[in-house]
């Protein structure tokens, strides 16, 4: 690989030229600029960047540390970061932290030490880490993404997940169910136990709220969930399930068609998060929607301006349930 020197030799020029194209372009005549450019294509010369980030001290790469990056929940939110990144010449890196704090803490602290320009985080727990904290003190933007900000001052952008938990429950509500369950998880996530919150306020004295808890947020963990609720007899079992998200409700669906259970007629099911599969599932999903890609550009604007000096800011958007043929049939009596 060319090297800087021999771009200066085939241009005949100084070094401190070809520094100057390279970073300071403006200062340097045309016709210089024009004969190290053609040195540079010649040569093929592909410059250091990571060495001439760790010399200035700056960086343009971005860090991602997801919960899953199997959930196309996140894959759309890193998506939405990257568009917004590439208009500001950076760079998204994505990591994951497979719902696990201490791979969490061990990414954060290998990030710090490349010097990123920020951290785009969803935590694991609502309290900050060891390792975050080392993140904020040493001066690097961290964004919390999809879960609100405990104070002021640390940005956040996050989904009104207690809303969207009371739109599946009042359109459950609506169409008549009154044995309701939430297939949702014991993990310390905020974001389930808010959706919890939001259903049971939904359903209040109008029917019940049982909560069937799961290993996981995956198809897997969804298709034994369904198995367990599908093992009461019928009279007994509940006739709608509200899933924390779109993954558990693909799981529920394909155990129900395993079963020969149809769907809507004897179990309804909603999702959460309105993936991409949701509308193809074999029955399609009713979901509540969340806006998965402008939540990622959002971070990145949020974690721009942090860079710029500006305070940092609290951003809530609001859900909005979709309806499709999972929960289509009105139950009456």
């Amino acid at each position: 690989m060319a090297t800087v020197k021999e771009v200066a030799q085939r241009a005949g020029v100084s070094l401190g030229t070809v520094s100057n194209v390279l970073n300071r372009p403006e200062v340097v005549s045309e016709a210089l600029r024009t004969r190290v450019l053609d040195a540079i294509a010649e040569l093929g010369f592909v410059r250091n960047e990571s060495a001439r980030q760790l010399r200035a001290g700056v960086s343009r790469t971005i860090a991602m540390v997801v919960l899953d990056v199997a959930n196309p929940f996140f894959t759309d939110v890193i998506a939405g970061a990257e568009e917004l990144a590439e208009r500001h010449d950076s760079l998204v890196v994505m990591c994951n932290s497979a719902n696990s704090a201490d791979r969490e803490a061990r990414h954060l602290r290998r990030l710090n030490q490349q010097r990123v320009l920020g951290v785009l985080l969803t935590p694991v727990h609502d309290t900050a880490s060891p390792a975050l904290t080392e993140v904020r003190e040493h001066g690097t933007p961290v964004v919390l993404v999809d879960r609100g900000a405990a104070g002021t001052g640390q940005s956040s952008v996050a989904v009104d997940d207690v809303l969207g938990g009371r739109l599946a429950g009042e359109h459950l509500v609506g169409a008549g169910h009154r044995r309701i369950a939430y297939v949702g998880t014991a993990s310390p996530l905020r974001q389930v136990a808010e959706r919890l919150r939001g259903v049971r306020e939904a359903v209040g004295g109008h029917g019940s709220v049982e909560v069937v808890d799961t290993t996981g947020l995956s198809v897997r963990a969804g298709a034994q969930a369904a198995a367990r609720i599908l093992a009461a007899p019928e009279s007994e079992r509940p006739t709608a399930v509200f899933c924390a998200n779109d993954l558990l409700a693909i799981g529920v669906l394909n155990e129900c068609v395993r079963r020969g259970v149809r769907v809507p007629d004897e179990l309804a099911v909603v999702g959460y998060d309105d993936i991409g599969f949701a509308a193809t599932a074999t029955v399609p999903l009713t979901s509540v929607r969340q806006p998965r890609e402008l939540l990622g550009r959002t971070a990145v604007e949020l974690l721009l301006a942090q860079v710029e000096g500006r305070p940092a800011q609290q951003i809530v958007f609001e859900p909005e349930l979709v309806v499709r043929r999972s929960t289509a049939r009105r139950i009456t009596g």
